[in-house]
Formats: structure tokens, sequence, C-alpha cells
């Protein structure tokens, strides 16, 4: 593959292009490296047959619309993206073939696969999430966070909410509610729980990361996988099921 890697000089694009060596023919960024860096899409010339992107929100539309005239494959592994970037990824979808998710952790993908089981099982059980990160992350509650909230919301038919965080007094705890609580400190690379409150009993399902290479890794298998696809909006378990 030869690979444009959007947010090169990142923590996360260095552990990428670490591991894709010279299947990195360019990249969007802000310093030098041992392939081209260019500031903008426009500068790009290199023939690229799919896009990784661990980047920021803000480089989403020009990233795409370089994608969709270039009909160039898209692993977006950026976080903190608002409904109307989520809309756009969506229809760009329709052009060119794009696999999004918020963590490419294979670990934590099968982990989102059970933790909807166990929401549609338990039906009575109250769930919470807790995640934490390094000091330096910047969203939160993190993309896994919601990724875990989406899939215990689907197990129990979309009837829960969200509740980012506790604070002050309330009467007493609302069944469909589901508290996320975020950490951060130092040099963690991420841990996410969920878990299941009954009576008498706890589940707990806990993924804790302790490299960035996990990620790096999730995300070049990805963009293998989408390279010989249709255009259409993947997932990582449709990676895993390839």
């Amino acid at each position: 593959m030869n690979i444009l890697l959007v947010g090169a000089t990142g923590q996360m694009g260095r552990a990428v292009s670490d591991l894709a060596g010279s299947e990195i023919v360019a990249g969007i960024g802000r310093s030098a490296s041992d392939f081209p860096v260019y500031e903008t899409f426009k500068e790009v010339t290199e023939d690229v047959d799919v896009i990784i992107d661990f980047s920021t929100p803000d480089l989403l539309e020009d990233m795409l619309n370089f994608a969709e005239k270039n009909k160039v494959p898209v692993v977006i592994a950026t976080t903190g993206y608002s409904e109307a970037h989520v809309s756009l990824i969506e229809d760009i979808s329709n052009n060119v073939p794009i696999v999004y998710a918020g963590n490419y952790s294979l670990g934590i993908n099968v982990m989102e696969q059970l933790a909807e089981q166990i929401a549609r099982t338990l039906k009575n059980f109250d769930i919470e999430i807790t995640e934490t990160h390094h000091k330096f992350k910047k969203d939160a509650p993190s993309g896994t966070a919601n990724m875990l909230f989406d899939a215990v919301n689907h197990g129990r038919d979309g009837k829960l909410h969200k509740l980012e965080g506790r604070s002050g007094m309330y009467e007493s705890r609302d069944q469909n509610e589901v508290g996320i609580s975020s950490l951060r400190g130092g040099t963690a690379v991420g841990e996410h729980s969920v878990f299941f409150y009954g009576e008498d009993e706890i589940i707990e399902l806990k993924h804790t990361a302790f490299s960035k290479r996990i990620f790096a890794k999730g995300a070049l298998e990805a963009a293998e996988f989408l390279v010989q696809k249709e255009p259409g909006l993947y997932t990582v378990t449709d990676v895993l099921e390839g």
C-alpha cells in the first residue's frame, strides 16, 4: 500500500510510521519526517492507495474532499467529532470506502460486542463507564467511551442517555442513565471499563492499553481491508470479520 498519513508527526502518527515504514509515501503535519510532510492536501502529488487519519477534527473536510476527488479510501481514527462532522463522513462514504471508529484496538472492539450483549441480557442492571487517558488528551469523554455507550444503548433498544460526570444532589438514579467519568493524568495510554451493577453483584468489562502500537496496528489492518472495498461506511467489526 501507498499510505498518506494525516497527523503524521503526532504521537499516533509516529506509532503508525514505525510499523508501516516505507509504505507511507507522504504525510500531513507540521514538521519534517522520513517521508515528505505537507501542511495542506493540495500539496500532495504522490500516488496514494489509502489515507490513515490520526489528526484533529479541523482537518476532516479538506481530507474528505481530497479523498472524494481522488477516490482514495480513508481510515478515520480521529475523535472529538461533532454531529455535523459525522454526517459529512456518512455522506462521503457514499462515494469512497471509509472505516470510522473511535478506537482501533481489536480488543476494545470485542469488548464493545460483549458490552452490547450483557446490556441486552441483563436489562435491570445499572450501567456506568469510566475512561482514563494521558493529561494531554483534548476530548472528553473519549471516542472509545462513546463507542461503548453506543454499544450498551443498542443493547437496550436506544432507551439509555448519557450523564457525563456526576456532581450536586439529586433524589435517585434514573435506571436509563449511563454515567461516563473521564480521568486525565500522566502518560496513561488508555483504560476503559464498563460496569454492570445488579443487586448483590457487579460485572466489570475492562480494557487497558499499554502502548499506542495496538491502535497503529489496528489502523493498518483496517487500511489493508479497505483498499479492495466498494464505497460504504465500515467498522472495525467489519475488519475483524473481513
